[in-house]
């Protein structure tokens, strides 16, 4: 982490790029600014208000739950997973609003909504990584070619294992130290097809929210890199976080350590992009964690959480 700081540090200090981000940043009118800050924490509600209603669905076969707990539940889970490493904190967050004797269970079904939206990060993450080595030519013809093919065998891999989460409840209740938990695992055989894909498009509606967020704050500050690059950039970003262990607290520095490496291909203005990784995250994730410290007194761990 003191790498990292430093490290933004530097980037952001050099050639100019505090002065030139100032400048920028004058340079828009204040309704301009308060407009863009309206449109992107609604879009942060409507993030995770898909996120509760994906959390929803994957719990309904185990119990049901009103749309406004799983709002609780999964603003309380923002909450602990900011002081836990890789966000662990969210899982308990998120159950302790179950009964007692379901959430275990309800870890798994937590499990399955996780992968289907690592699925959709890590194939977009792919393409997009692919994409990136062809238009700066940082490979040769054929590398490149034998890395796309990688991609897209890894993408198709990780769709047909989603589509046939199933088998991992055979493959658990084959081993002698994860049979004995096998009506823990049950639940994986619940999810039909249909379903899973009702899942993953939730998944992608939200996929599509934060990367509009993106797109809106780089239009307002770095309108010179256009919209395809952005997005390229940050489905790379997404990927390369999804990869790497993390704490909420300190992970804006690793992240925008890594967006300040791919978006030097395309702007040597740091700051500004500093400014505008650390916004959104700021957005996404401080604030509704703020938010759900309010449920996070609601919380009975013994039993049912209070209403």
């Amino acid at each position: 982490m003191t790498f990292a700081l430093w490290f933004i540090y530097r980037k952001v200090t050099m050639d100019d790029n505090l002065r030139q981000f100032v400048e920028l940043v004058q340079a828009n009118k204040d309704h301009v600014m308060l407009l863009t800050a309206f449109f992107l924490f609604a879009l942060m509600f409507m993030n995770w208000g898909l996120e509760a209603v994906k959390w929803r669905r994957l719990i309904r076969p185990v119990e049901a739950i009103s749309l406004w707990r799983a709002i609780e539940s999964v603003f309380c889970g923002l909450t602990l997973a900011i002081f836990t490493p890789n966000r662990i904190g969210e899982y308990g967050g998120r159950v302790f609003f179950l009964s007692p004797k379901r959430r275990i269970t309800g870890v798994v079904a937590m499990i399955v909504g996780n992968l289907a939206q690592i699925l959709m990060t890590n194939v977009c993450g792919a393409v997009a990584i692919s994409l990136f080595i062809f238009k700066f030519n940082l490979l040769d013809y054929q590398l490149s070619m034998a890395i796309l093919f990688m991609a897209v065998v890894f993408s198709l891999f990780f769709i047909f294992f989603y589509f046939n989460i199933h088998w991992l409840q055979r493959i658990l209740e084959n081993f002698k130290w994860t049979a004995r938990y096998h009506r823990f695992f049950q639940i994986l055989g619940r999810y039909s097809k249909a379903e899973l894909l009702r899942i993953l498009l939730l998944c992608l509606g939200r996929f599509a929210l934060f990367s509009l967020q993106y797109l809106i704050v780089f239009a307002l500050f770095l309108p010179e890199i256009g919209h395809l690059q952005v997005l390229m950039m940050m489905f790379i970003l997404f990927f390369v976080q999804s990869s790497l262990p993390s704490f909420d607290l300190l992970d804006v520095g690793m992240r925008n350590v890594t967006a300040l490496f791919f978006f030097g291909y395309v702007t040597q203005q740091n700051a500004a992009v500093v400014a505008c990784i650390t916004s959104i995250w700021f957005i996404n994730m401080i604030v509704p964690a703020i938010l759900g410290s309010y449920f996070v007194f609601k919380l009975n761990i013994f039993g049912n959480s209070r209403s």
